[in-house]
């Protein structure tokens, strides 16, 4: 009879849905002396702190005449729920000391706990412990160690448990691949997932979202489309807005924005997440005009952006130089105290920089309470490329009195400023100090920079010189820096070399070859202007027409090379050849050496002129 009775109310205990009835059958457990015996209390502690009321749990724990593994496990259980990893790991310690001993639900949970707070070092402490006592070899133990060792980026650990485990679930499996997905690991996510179908298991949609990502990560658009086609033939997978994100992002990343936009419209739900996807696609893949389009229609759908949306949108703004949009996106971001972390006041920055607006990006700078290493480059970055070389290296001098240690980036910006100024002591100065005092190895990107810093000034032996003396191969930005220099200084022989150089590393810009073609024309060698020039056809690479995009009272305006169609083009000719007569009458002569040399002087000095002039709202 007290048997049937226990198991009824324990029946009622799991059934209550309030804490009023959870009390009235602990009363009655009580005044029927079932209260504390065989796994009641712990069935009384799951129903207290599953109704959120962890504090009358820990009563009924504390006040049981005696504890048997179940109430433990219910009460570890109750605080790692919670997030209290200290309390949960408090109470196994004092199981243990008290003679309890764990079984597999202990240990899983504990460890759980652990990997929720990337708790290494206490986590592997319990591991050993359950190893110890014989839990080695439990496949629930076992992939609770794998999920810790995953949240704390230690796969060739979780690799080494893995492949010890005797028996494999699912479970296991999953954890596996969406750990190594996760930390960047792809092509091993992908071997795991073999295996496990050779061995006769099909992959839910947490591990088809573990496979997305990792081939996100491999770039791998063949695979990607592969497991696409597989979940849609599956009726048994579910095509929830995480995997539908996934799916998004993946093609978006994988520059196929036709099919990524196709998955992104079919989603039933779209959380700020696919928004976010779709939006940073877009802007990523220089699609700026869907972008700005897109974040419209998001917040016409009642859905908020959130930073990483908003950045996107900067960037879009600063590829088409969109500044009145850029500063609507700034102004919704001060006015919703949106958290203004790094990377969002570093967007802002470039964005008004490249919308020709530096005194804007020195606001922002000036605005920004925490100025970190990436807040200081991209404001340097930002006077380098408006030639103001002096004021970007005042910039880093300020930076170094704050004790900011200059990283690797900010010299490539700074380098780079003073190369577009024409400093050229200054930045051979300044790239003896990076390597002799801050002991930072040049990358390529600084080699390039001092290499354009020398020839642009005409030096270019010391250029090549430098080349020469690199512990790393140089790239492609390298020679080309020494060519152009070559071309506008006219450097016949060391300009043979690096037009040579170029073509030996198969460029994929059109212009890099319009460079050499014009290095080779200028030189007389017209063989070698056929062969570039053959090397483009058989490619399929043409020339892209130059174009400009400017703002001009709040609307954007495209200006394709040799095209008329623009309602005011009378009139944009009448200024552009008045500007052409200013600038020439001062000494200007425009860069035309990324045109190919057979087009007309006259539209390769439009040409030119267009690439000088900043993106910022000009008066027409």
């Amino acid at each position: 009879m007290g048997l049937a009775i226990s198991k009824s109310l324990k029946t009622l205990l799991m059934a209550s849905k309030d804490k009023p009835t959870v009390t009235k059958i602990h009363a009655l457990m009580i005044l029927t002396g079932i209260f504390g015996h065989g796994n009641s209390n712990s069935k009384l502690i799951q129903s207290y702190s599953r109704l959120g009321h962890i504090e009358c749990a820990r009563q009924v724990f504390d006040k049981s005449p005696q504890c048997g593994v179940a109430a433990w496990n219910a009460m570890i259980i109750a605080y790692s729920r919670r997030g209290a990893k200290t309390e949960a790991l408090s109470l196994y310690l004092r199981m243990e000391s008290e003679g309890i001993r764990p079984d597999s639900s202990t240990y899983t949970v504990v460890l759980k706990a652990c990997a929720r707070s990337s708790d290494l070092r206490n986590g592997e402490g319990i591991w050993r412990q359950a190893v110890d006592h014989g839990y080695g070899d439990d496949v629930f133990v076992g992939t609770a160690a794998l999920n810790l060792y995953s949240k704390c980026g230690k796969m060739e650990k979780a690799m080494r448990v893995f492949d010890k485990m005797g028996r494999r679930d699912l479970v296991c499996c999953t954890t596996m691949i969406t750990g190594l997905a996760r930390n960047g690991q792809a092509r091993e996510a992908v071997a795991i997932y073999r295996k496990m179908r050779n061995n006769g298991m099909e992959g839910d949609e947490v591990v088809m979202l573990g496979l997305i990502q990792a081939c996100t990560t491999l770039g791998n658009l063949k695979m990607g489309l592969s497991i696409h086609g597989f979940m849609i033939r599956r009726d048994d997978i579910t095509m929830d807005v995480f995997v539908q994100t996934s799916l998004v992002d993946m093609y978006a990343k994988n520059g196929r924005l036709e099919i990524a936009s196709c998955v992104f419209r079919t989603m039933l739900y779209k959380n700020v997440i696919s928004w976010g996807a779709m939006i940073s696609g877009y802007a990523q893949n220089g699609f700026a005009g869907n972008a700005l389009q897109l974040m419209v229609e998001m917040q016409s759908s009642g859905c908020k952006p959130d930073s990483a949306s908003l950045v996107s949108v900067l960037l879009a703004c600063s590829q088409v130089g969109f500044m009145k949009f850029g500063k609507s996106v700034h102004g919704y971001i001060v006015r919703r105290l949106l958290h203004f972390g790094c990377v969002s006041n570093t967007a802002v920055i470039d964005m008004y920089s490249k919308c020709g607006s530096l005194s804007s990006a020195r606001k922002a700078f000036d605005q920004t309470s925490f100025r970190d290493s990436i807040s200081w480059n991209a404001i340097i970055a930002s006077y380098g490329t408006h030639g103001a070389g002096e004021e970007a290296l005042s910039l880093f001098l300020q930076m170094r009195k704050t004790n900011m240690k200059p990283d690797h980036a900010t010299f490539a910006s700074l380098l780079s400023a003073l190369s577009h100024s024409g400093l050229v002591e200054k930045g051979q100065y300044w790239f003896n100090v990076m390597v002799n005092e801050y002991k930072i190895q040049p990358s390529e990107k600084h080699y390039a920079c001092m290499v354009d810093l020398l020839s642009r000034a005409g030096k270019v032996e010391e250029a090549r010189e430098l080349i020469d003396s690199m512990m790393i191969e140089p790239g492609i930005a390298v020679w080309v820096a020494l060519l152009s220099g070559c071309c506008n200084h006219g450097k016949l022989l060391i300009g043979e070399t690096a037009a040579k150089k170029v073509l030996e590393l198969n460029p994929d810009d059109a212009g890099i070859y319009a460079l050499v073609s014009n290095f080779f024309a200028s030189a007389g060698r017209w063989d070698e202007v056929a062969e570039v020039r053959k090397i483009m056809k058989k490619t399929g690479m043409k020339k892209v027409p130059g174009c400009s995009v400017m703002e001009v009272k709040g609307k954007l305006h495209a200006f394709l090379m040799e095209d008329k169609s623009h309602h005011e083009y009378e009139e944009i000719m009448r200024v552009l050849e008045k500007l052409d007569y200013d600038m020439k009458a001062i000494g200007y002569v425009p860069e035309t050496e990324f045109v190919l040399h057979d087009q007309e002087e006259e539209v390769k000095e439009n040409l030119g002129i267009a690439m000088k002039q900043p993106s910022s709202s000009p008066k027409l």
